[in-house]
């Protein structure tokens, strides 16, 4: 690849669109400690969907150097992240994974994380981000190609489970109680028998089939 085609691939306008949108994400997620949950559900909900869009439009990519691409994201800062997350959604976390390559074909119910979803998108997103940032195009060029690939094989489809679940949480009427540390804890209600998985999704795949 000559320099002149590197170059018009790296800052290209879907590259750096995408790259924006990422940044934006990464942003969210980094800022969970000064949101409440109201409102992480609320931006998640709106950057979800077009993350997914920005980078389905990113121009395909091969990767050149020989070495492979820094590691940015500690297993430390992913874990104090995903804490801060899971602090602030509560009972609210856990959702049932809808899809699983791994379990695709059987009848097992598998239940995920939102916090960890969110993780595992953003941990791809900051590797990206920050080789991108180094200015070097032969490393953006191959932070671009490992993310796309990351996003066809990986993270795409953890953005599209954790989006029904974050859709649902925006719009189930959910009163959250906000503490003085900041952290918000749902109110149960008087339904303390079951958990939320059971009483919002249970519901919803009830009414699907009536």
């Amino acid at each position: 690849m000559n320099e002149e085609h590197l170059n018009q691939l790296v800052f290209s306008k879907n590259v750096v669109e995408f790259t924006a949108v990422a940044n934006e994400f990464c942003n969210l997620v980094e800022g969970a400690g000064q949101m409440t949950a109201p409102q992480l559900i609320e931006m998640s909900r709106r950057l979800l969907p077009l993350l997914y869009f920005k980078a389905s439009l990113l121009p395909p990519a091969e990767r050149i150097l020989d070495d492979e691409l820094e590691k940015y994201v500690t297993e430390l800062d992913y874990n104090l992240l995903q804490q801060k997350w899971l602090q602030k959604l509560g009972e609210y976390d856990a959702y049932p994974e809808v899809f699983d390559p791994e379990i695709q074909f059987g009848s097992e119910t598998v239940t995920a994380s939102i916090s960890e979803s969110i993780l595992d998108i953003y941990q791809d997103l900051k590797d990206f981000i920050t080789s991108y940032r180094l200015g070097n195009e032969e490393v953006m060029n191959d932070a671009l190609a490992e993310c796309s690939g990351h996003f066809r094989d990986f993270w795409g489809q953890r953005l599209v489970n954790v989006l029904r679940a974050v859709h649902q949480l925006a719009f189930a009427g959910i009163e959250w109680d906000e503490s003085a540390s900041g952290s918000a804890k749902p109110q149960r209600g008087d339904d303390k028998s079951s958990n939320w998985v059971d009483r919002f999704f249970g519901q919803q795949d009830e009414d699907e089939i009536i």
